[in-house]
């Protein structure tokens, strides 16, 4: 009898620890950490400790002053998007390091948010656990928080785009014109829009690139730094959001639209208010010509 209630007691604590572990509410961003320094020194840090770890950098970008991006990708992330569908967008993790007052704030995408934001069929929890080993733990941080479930299911409003709901930029004859004409209209720098990295999916005619938007006057509403100026103002800094997507699948290009890549970022950000979604109202549009007149056929 004593046996049977052990048995019991052990199922009912999986049971309890599986629901937990379902209920958990994800956050888009993970602080690595917080302390004095400069952008160059913790660049080098980091970047050293992410080889060390097994990644392989993709590319770097700098938006704005006291800000630096470095993109990351691996075997694990390679894999997991190449059996995901339009599984590119998750083949890259960023690492942003950003000046905040008197600290220097090392932070990385969710892997295990992210997973679940482009429906991935895994959930990178390994992944995750590189990059907390690398480069530190402290806290989640961007958003009240969301199930995977509700990540999986997300659009900010009613009337929103979901995430298997993206621009369609372009359609060449086949994939591999599609890859070579986005990657060197990209490294042309027109219309603001010009090339941060490229990840090629391993096994799939898929490509991910990683893109830099900058804009002025009529076209400032595109713009990388302007954006984050509107949205990025809490004290932990959420730099890791850049840059932008754009996906080349099978013989299209694809971006996600903005109204759906933004907010899964910014989920917790009003609709109205000083620092609102209100604010840029013109940027999903303005993102989606940009990139459109960019890898257009």
């Amino acid at each position: 009898m004593r046996i049977k209630n052990l048995l019991l007691s052990a199922l009912l604590m999986s049971v309890t620890t599986a629901t937990i572990a379902a209920d958990a509410l994800l956050k888009p961003f993970v602080l690595a950490s917080k302390s004095a320094g400069t952008i160059a020194e913790k660049t080098v840090q980091v970047k050293t400790a992410l080889i060390g770890a097994g990644f392989t950098i993709a590319g770097e970008y700098s938006p704005y002053t006291g800000s630096q991006i470095i993109i990351v990708t691996n075997d694990e992330l390679k894999s997991n998007a190449a059996a995901s569908e339009f599984g590119g967008y998750g083949a890259v993790q960023r690492v942003s390091i950003t000046e905040a007052g008197k600290e220097v704030q090392v932070s990385y995408t969710n892997p295990i948010y992210m997973s679940n934001a482009y429906r991935m069929k895994g959930d990178l929890a390994a992944v995750s656990a590189s990059l907390g080993s690398a480069l530190g733990r402290v806290e989640e941080f961007g958003a009240q928080g969301m199930t995977a479930k509700q990540a999986r299911k997300y659009h900010y409003t009613i009337g929103m785009e979901y995430f298997d709901e993206p621009s369609i930029l372009a359609e060449y004859a086949s994939y591999e014109e599609a890859v070579q004409a986005v990657d060197t209209k990209l490294s042309n720098n027109k219309n603001g829009v010009s090339k941060v990295y490229r990840v090629d999916v391993t096994g799939k005619k898929e490509s991910v690139f990683g893109v830099a938007m900058k804009g002025s006057g009529d076209t400032k509403y595109m713009d990388d730094r302007f954006i984050m100026s509107e949205i990025d103002f809490r004290d932990l800094k959420s730099t890791a959001h850049l840059p932008y997507e754009v996906l080349v699948s099978g013989n299209k290009v694809y971006a996600l639209y903005a109204r759906f890549r933004i907010a899964i970022d910014f989920p917790d950000l009003s609709m109205m208010g000083k620092n609102s979604f209100m604010n840029i109202m013109k940027t999903p549009e303005a993102i989606r010509e940009a990139l459109q007149k960019t890898v257009q056929k």
